[in-house]
């Protein structure tokens, strides 16, 4: 036996949790990895064990996930390397760790103390460039000095545990309810009851399921996790109750870069998520609701975890759980770095511990969803948008903000703005008081000459196309999306090129490889763009790259090939003249501009 009794004692522990036991197969395995470092055959043979699996078929789901996959190091340095940290250094950051460990990202230095490696995206982008070791709190706003110091052992590197920047506030004049008062935690059941927690969900226990989605519904409330998708709607597509389990999955997985804001919520109010998911479960009569959070957020983790058993303490979840009158469980459940598993049904799968592929639809989650049972998907800021409506009403809520996009949401801003950060505000701010009001503007008198509104997958903006409100309807004048509401700023030092490349090499790294079209086209398109901006490319590859967009969107299982598209053809179609001049040069012609 390689495990310790402790940690066979925590997967069994785990594995209690669930209707079916692999459900606990990431957790098993990320709690071998943490405590050896590695794994491998044997590890794979001693947890399948748990899940009546062969050592090959733990091993092909281990393959799978990025954070499963890293050199064998006493001391991983992980260096995100996504759009906003580009933009703000990493690279600088990768140099410093290769001179001062003398080894390649990607690999393990000889006597195995340290490895290097690159990752596309810790969901921090507000406090860029980003390192993580192994798996404990981010290193954020890093320097290349500071990263030396850090360095220094691995001892140091793993015992570093600077306290993290308050980067979510909401703005004077802005009444909030998603977030606490500026630099407020509120943690325990106390502290959250104290300001009025919990009362939203002893007033829908005596609603009926369909008039708690009514008033959802009648809100307006649209999905904070990207698609917006009426929420109310949606909660009324579960078929009748048939006797059998039912589920809400909760989405915490925000993985794309530009996205940051769930972390803020889960880290700060994680008592709120909890009671909107047990509202969205009085609404489609769920027996249980499991939350999936990525792997990289280890501290969004550890309190959503002390705030469940709190609430089973305290009688909140359990036998008689507050408002239902019933036995209500929640669980959670660790990510293992996909970014498709923040797609709903890769979720879904990655959820039953499997390969986090999506599936193949119809049927939908609400007929077949979490082992094949009935299940509603929702994201961790639509459920925190919950208790509101309930306690005011959804007359109170369809006032804030804009027609067809009511309520507040939780705005992030990254990249090239002196305040970098989450604000909560109502839907329908301009752009540009995003940029220069709350953000703080630029440095040295910049300009902005570009901005993704709502995540990377969002289409650019043109800096003279600010003026726009941020919302629903407002960007699709623009022919952009809201999105995940994350903007990233560029100024105008910034080669477009490359930021299309590493956009680029974000979705062919975050590809599933499922679909041929997805997994050949964001390939095709990484390389297409490598060598434009290396000064290798030629006219006739501008055509070819329009060609391979036009090859990818629409044509798959799920949407990540339509983001990838869509993202890279909105940086050609806005900044033709960026490309052209690469190839008339052959070499990037913005000598002040981030590096890739």
């Amino acid at each position: 036996m390689i495990l310790s009794a402790a940690t066979h004692e925590k997967i069994r522990e785990e594995i209690s949790h669930y209707p079916n036991a692999r459900g606990a197969l990431l957790f098993a395995l990320h709690a071998a990895r943490d405590e050896t470092g590695a794994l491998g055959r044997d590890l794979f043979a001693e947890v399948g064990q748990y899940f009546g699996m062969r050592a090959g078929e733990v091993a092909e789901v281990a393959s799978f996930y990025s954070l499963f996959n890293q050199p064998a190091a006493a001391a991983s340095i992980q260096i995100c390397t996504g759009l906003p940290c580009c933009l703000n250094g990493a690279r600088g950051l990768v140099r410093e760790a290769e001179r001062c460990l003398g080894t390649p990202a990607g690999t393990a230095t000889p006597d195995g103390r340290f490895a290097i490696v690159e990752v596309e995206c810790l969901g921090s982008c507000g406090t860029a460039p980003v390192v993580q070791v192994n798996r404990n709190v981010y290193l954020e706003r890093m320097t290349p000095e500071a990263l030396a110091a850090v360095l220094a052992s691995p001892a140091a590197a793993i015992a570093a545990n600077p306290p993290p920047p308050e980067i979510s506030q909401i703005p004077d004049g802005v009444e909030g309810y998603v977030l606490p008062p500026n630099g407020v935690k509120r943690l325990t059941v106390d502290e959250y009851k104290q300001a009025g927690g919990y009362e939203a969900v002893v007033k829908a226990g005596a609603m009926e399921p369909k008039d708690i989605a009514a008033t959802v519904k009648d809100a307006g409330l649209r999905g904070r996790g990207g698609a917006g998708f009426a929420t109310g709607l949606k909660w009324t597509f579960m078929p009748p109750p048939d006797g059998g389990p039912r589920y809400l999955a909760v989405n915490c997985d925000e993985s794309e870069p530009g996205t940051f804001k769930d972390r803020q919520i889960m880290e700060r109010n994680p008592h709120l998520v909890l009671e909107g998911v047990m509202i969205a479960s009085m609404a489609i009569q769920a027996s249980a609701a499991f939350i999936y959070i990525r792997g990289e957020y280890v501290e969004a983790y550890r309190v959503m975890r002390a705030a469940i058993r709190e609430a089973y303490a305290t009688g909140i979840l359990g036998e008689q759980a507050l408002g239902f009158n019933r036995r209500f469980d929640i669980h959670i459940q660790p990510g293992a770095g996909a970014y498709i598993c923040g797609e709903e049904s890769g979720m879904l799968e990655s959820m039953e511990g499997k390969k986090g592929q999506p599936r193949k639809r119809p049927p939908f989650p609400a007929q077949r969803g979490l082992w094949q049972r009935p299940t509603t998907v929702d994201n961790c800021e639509t459920c925190a948008q919950v208790p509101a409506i309930i306690n005011r009403g959804a007359e109170w809520f369809k006032k804030i903000g804009m027609p067809n996009s009511s309520g507040n949401t939780l705005f992030g801003i990254s990249g090239h703005v002196l305040r970098p950060g989450i604000y909560e505000m109502p839907l329908g701010v301009k752009l540009r008081d995003l940029i220069y009001k709350f953000g703080g503007g630029l440095a040295d008198g910049r300009t902005v000459k570009a901005v993704i509104p709502g995540g990377l997958s969002m289409p650019v903006l043109r800096g003279d196309q600010i003026d726009v409100a941020v919302d629903h309807e407002s960007l699709k004048t623009v022919n952009s999306l809201l999105g995940t509401a994350g903007a990233i700023v560029m100024d105008d030092r910034s080669c477009m090129v490359r930021a299309a490349l590493v956009i680029a090499r974000f979705f062919e790294h975050e590809s599933c490889g499922q679909c041929t079209q997805c997994r050949e086209g964001t390939g095709w398109t990484y390389r297409t763009l490598k060598r434009i901006e290396s000064g290798d490319g030629r006219a006739e590859d501008l055509d070819t790259l329009a060609d391979t967009f036009n090859f990818m969107d629409g044509k798959c299982i799920c949407a990540l090939a339509d983001g990838a598209s869509w993202a890279s053809r909105a940086f050609l179609k806005q900044f033709r003249a960026d490309y052209e001049a690469h190839i008339e040069q052959h070499k990037c012609p913005f000598p002040e501009s981030f590096e890739v």
